[in-house]
């Protein structure tokens, strides 16, 4: 199969078109090799993306194989070697606690499901904006150099914002740079599950040998810990041995040490001695960054358009950002469009209720008015400052003031992250230009008819 590159491409093809969400860029870096006994081959040649499609990705592949040749066979993912494994090595574990080891280099057996490195977590994927920067330099600093850069280093935010992200990225990074590194990777969750079972079993000796015994140790959602003495004590004693032998500690938590619930003084003061990075909600030109970057990531052509409409819609998280991404995949492929700006407001939008449906929101303003001024969102909701876009933004902001119940910092949010105090330039500005100028007041008075009529949408 590997001399008939249109073979493999079919069943590429067949994946993107039955598995759309799950396919990634890098699918096209995989090479069919010969196929015997049953069993066709497929080489990856990097260690994460090969544990990953080990773990996640073989019974879809099987499927498309087996759809494409119309025939019975087996799909088995391989490294560059078949060896046993290499020196060096990743742990990871479940939610429950099951921990167990994975090679570092060139293997393939490892990480269980709940806890499976994504090659989509690495750094070059990583998109970094103000609100993240610092958090991101402390982490490629400690994946090049762990232990001598910032220990511990802890990183802290709300849901979705790239925490995990980071944490895995660490992994992937310190493994690539030192094949023999030893690196346990868990959740709060799971360090508890397996100290409180190691108790039942009287299994101490084992359970502090695999968190201690390690180069760098990540902790993902410290703040569990709280309320929970016996944890916390043994904690303790896990990270003050680790520390103190020069071994790399890094915590992620949802709030800063000194915010964790319950959390005790001398923990508090030991997270706080390393690198305490925090991660903000992403502004608009991050997350349209973020937007292209994962577009990219599963070889999408996102238009610059439909970027800056979801960026304005959804100014949550990132994984809101992704969510949005897969959905309007979903609806392309039913519809057999692409990624078009009707695709992503039937994805984002879905029509208002009927209570509210007399009050036009922000997107129809911006719809109605860059339609009328035929200039497009992304300039709209740049930092373009010239005429010929800047009066249309100014429409828009003094419609929405007038027209929706959003706030001043709201409206400023949606068009760009810009401010409150410029909203209120905005309105100001339009009120005075049309008491000054019948065609600027003409043009306003035309767009709040289009927007008020009873057949708007």
């Amino acid at each position: 199969m590997g001399a008939e590159p249109h073979v493999w491409n079919a069943v590429l093809a067949h994946l993107r078109r039955a598995h759309p969400s799950m396919c990634r860029r890098w699918f096209d870096d995989i090479e069919p090799l010969a196929m015997a006994g049953g069993t066709l081959r497929l080489l990856v040649r990097d260690p994460i993306q090969l544990r990953y499609l080990q773990q996640r990705c073989r019974k879809e592949f099987t499927e498309a194989v087996q759809a494409v040749l119309k025939l019975l066979v087996a799909v088995r993912f391989v490294g560059e070697t078949e060896s046993e494994p290499a020196p060096g090595h990743l742990t990871a574990t479940n939610g429950n606690g099951a921990g167990r080891m994975a090679e570092g280099a060139g293997s393939v057996t490892g990480f269980d499901d709940d806890m499976l490195l994504s090659p989509d977590h690495s750094f070059e994927n990583f998109v970094v904006g103000p609100e993240n920067r610092l958090a991101h330099a402390g982490a490629v600093a400690v994946a090049a150099k762990p232990s001598r850069a910032y220990n511990p280093f802890f990183v802290h935010g709300g849901v979705g914002l790239g925490k995990t992200h980071l944490l895995q990225a660490i992994c992937q990074a310190a493994v690539r740079n030192n094949p023999d590194v030893r690196i346990y990777y868990t959740s709060c969750n799971g360090f508890m599950t397996q100290f409180h079972d190691a108790v039942q079993a009287g299994q101490m000796n084992e359970f502090r040998h695999r968190f201690r015994n390690v180069d760098v140790l990540l902790i993902d959602d410290i703040h569990d810990l709280g309320r929970l003495d016996r944890s916390q004590e043994e904690f303790f004693h896990t990270f003050n041995t680790l520390t103190q032998s020069g071994r790399q500690v890094v915590l992620s938590s949802d709030a800063a040490p000194n915010r964790i619930p319950d959390l005790e003084e001398r923990l508090t003061s030991r997270f706080n001695c390393g690198l305490v990075a925090g991660l903000g909600k992403p502004c608009y030109e991050t997350r349209v960054a973020i937007l292209k970057a994962k577009a990219a990531l599963r070889d999408i052509d996102l238009p610059d358009d439909v970027a800056s409409f979801i960026a304005a819609k959804i100014d949550t998280n990132i994984r809101e950002l992704e969510g949005a991404i897969t959905t309007m995949q979903g609806l392309a492929a039913v519809h057999c469009t692409s990624m078009t700006l009707e695709v992503a407001k039937a994805a984002i939008c879905p029509d208002t209720s009927a209570t509210a449906a007399h009050l036009p929101t922000i997107q129809e303003i911006v719809d109605t008015v860059t339609s009328y001024y035929s200039v497009r969102l992304s300039d709209l909701l740049s930092k373009r400052r010239h005429k010929s876009i800047a009066l249309p933004r100014q429409i828009c902001m003094w419609l929405a003031r007038r027209h929706t119940r959003y706030s001043l910092q709201e409206i400023g949010g949606y068009f760009g992250g810009r401010d409150h105090t410029t909203v209120m330039h905005a309105v100001s500005a339009i009120q005075a230009k049309r008491d000054k100028d019948p065609a600027i007041d003409h043009d306003v008075n035309l767009l709040e008819q289009r927007l008020t009529r009873s057949d708007t949408k």
